[in-house]
């Protein structure tokens, strides 16, 4: 069986991809249309960090919809236990999971993505975080070992330069936060 992994790059154009999901089937680009785009991977279904982080994600929805941004989840399990996990997160996080969480179990995705590595994990996804402008190229990718769950809060710094940069020729310093002076 051949495996098409990806090497993605800054700047790249996203690889576009359809998939089964929490919300159905969804086409990644139709998912985006105009709007910048956050897809980040969990190991796994019911692990503690990643349903604290998908709670996060949830709880921060209305600040990244102030930034036309469409989050959208990957792991490498169904959508039958994303249904049941969903539910979970809703109980114990006290929110509403509010944008899809693609069902990778052939790791299609993942593998183009490249976001299981061998080193960590021979099946799992390690936490990766791409960040997709509204042209479909790459902007920013994180990757996260297992044990360490994400900032949402630094997510949203980076949208805040990502898109200020992108209509503007300046650059964001150190620390910088919205607001705040640009070089």
């Amino acid at each position: 069986k051949n495996i098409i992994m990806s090497t993605i790059r800054l700047g790249d154009k996203a690889p576009d991809f359809t998939a089964d999901s929490s919300m159905g089937t969804i086409n990644l680009y139709d998912y985006l249309g105009d709007s910048w785009g956050i897809l980040f991977s969990h190991p796994a279904d019911f692990t503690p960090v990643c349903t604290t982080e998908l709670g996060t994600a949830s709880k921060f929805k209305d600040e990244f919809d102030k930034r036309n941004v469409k989050m959208l989840a990957l792991s490498v399990d169904g959508a039958a236990s994303h249904a049941e996990w969903i539910k979970d997160i809703n109980e114990v996080q006290h929110t509403t999971v509010n944008f899809p969480i693609i069902a990778d179990e052939d790791k299609k995705v993942s593998n183009l993505y490249d976001m299981i590595h061998p080193n960590a994990d021979n099946n799992l996804t390690v936490r990766s975080v791409f960040i997709i402008a509204p042209d479909k190229s790459v902007k920013l990718m994180l990757t996260y070992p297992a044990s360490t769950g994400r900032n949402f809060y630094e997510l949203l710094r980076v949208v805040d330069s990502l898109q200020l940069t992108a209509y503007h020729k300046v650059a964001t310093p150190a620390n910088w936060e919205h607001g705040k002076e640009v070089v």
